[in-house]
């Protein structure tokens, strides 16, 4: 039976996921470091050097605006961080306060509500989880990391995230908006399938022993009920200032390793959107099959949080009249995302996982997209 990050005493609230680097669960490195932090006495240079380069470029634009106009491409940059800091920071801090929360209820609770195993049905909960939470793409990864160490299994934690990041249903209603009831719903239900069937195979692939498990998993205790146990221990429970103040400090704390590569995602995204027009979709991203195989790339290479891909999507299937490449940008763009890809590699202490995600999901998506084109245009 694996343990979290510290001895979980029977019955009482989880404190804290991460606070000892000598426990099990914290996948102790050596000299690197865990993956809940980086190495001891060492700064977390992506973090503080992202940080630094976001907070630069976002006061300079709203304090000082015409000084970023002597170069074009900076212009471009500053506000493009800008905008993006804008637009993600709720999302943001719902994943803090959805990590905060998570830290406080005991592992059993999120095992009861997901599933005790692995497999179909486990997957089906995950995907549906991912679906109805409102939360963007960068607070989604906050929560699927903690999912797994509460003890859900890979295959979970992917559907999870495949499902999750333009599903949240503000953005749904953005999408209606954009592009129709019927195309939001129908671009809906086939992400959730490719969701599922990503996540079975990954759970069979863990079973095969081709790829590693999750070490925080354990099944219920025996005689384990939801409903009586949570109205026990929320009696036991002193909701004071101390409480609330553990419970926001462990949420920054467990959500630091996601938001150093959001920080560096708004960099990387923002120096794109400098050299990248974003017009050129409309011109050359039509419902061809080189038109969706660009599409791939564009999504691949192009670092968007999912407030961004949505009217992106939008104008590739109303401008370029490509709905299949509209749906692969929304899709791939979530399947290959190198912030999900890392955050899964430090979270997991595994490339191979990360690694599977879009080798097992974009030739779903490839193929899921050409037959929308085909049927659209045909």
């Amino acid at each position: 039976m694996s343990q979290s990050c510290h001895s979980e005493p029977e019955n009482k609230p989880v404190e804290t996921s991460c606070h000892s680097s000598q426990a099990s669960g914290c996948h102790e490195s050596g000299e690197h470091g865990s993956s809940c932090h980086p190495p001891a006495g060492k700064p977390d240079y992506l973090l503080w050097g992202s940080l630094f380069v976001v907070a630069f470029l976002y006061l300079q634009f709203y304090f000082l605006p015409s000084t970023v106009g002597y170069f074009n491409w900076y212009e471009i940059l500053a506000s493009s961080v800008f905008e993006l800091i804008n637009t993600m920071w709720v999302g943001i801090t719902l994943g803090i306060l959805m990590v905060a929360v998570l830290s406080k209820i005991p592992r059993e609770f999120v095992i009861s509500v997901l599933g005790t195993s692995s497999g179909f049905r486990g997957v089906i909960r995950a995907t549906a989880a991912g679906v109805l939470l409102d939360l963007c793409n960068h607070g989604i990864l906050m929560v699927g990391a903690k999912l797994y160490e509460r003890g859900a299994s890979i295959g979970q934690v992917v559907a999870f995230l495949i499902a999750s990041p333009w599903n949240s249903f503000s953005l749904t209603l953005i999408l209606i908006a954009l592009i129709g009831l019927k195309w939001t719903v129908g671009f809906i239900f086939l992400s959730m399938f490719i969701a599922i069937v990503v996540g079975v195979i990954f759970d069979a692939l863990v079973k095969r022993g081709n790829l590693p498990s999750n070490p925080h998993q354990r099944d219920l205790p025996e005689g384990f009920r939801f409903w009586p146990e949570a109205k026990r221990q929320l009696s036991e429970t002193q909701f004071n200032n101390s409480f609330f103040i553990s419970m926001f400090v462990d949420g920054v704390k467990d959500s630091r390793m996601v938001i150093r590569w959001i920080f560096f995602g708004v960099v990387l995204a923002g120096m794109v959107r400098a050299f990248v027009p974003a017009d050129i979709f409309g011109n050359y991203f039509g419902p061809t099959f080189a038109g969706l195989m660009l599409t791939v790339v564009a999504a691949t290479i192009i670092e968007v949080c999912s407030e961004g891909s949505t009217p992106i999507a939008a104008d590739l299937l109303t401008r370029a009249n490509a709905p299949g490449n509209s749906f692969a940008f929304l899709m791939t763009g979530a399947a290959t995302d190198y912030t999900e890809i890392m955050v899964l590699r430090d979270t997991t202490q595994s490339w191979k996982i990360p690694l599977f995600l879009p080798l097992l999901s974009v030739p779903q998506v490839i193929f899921i997209a050409w037959v929308i084109n085909y049927l659209a245009v045909s």
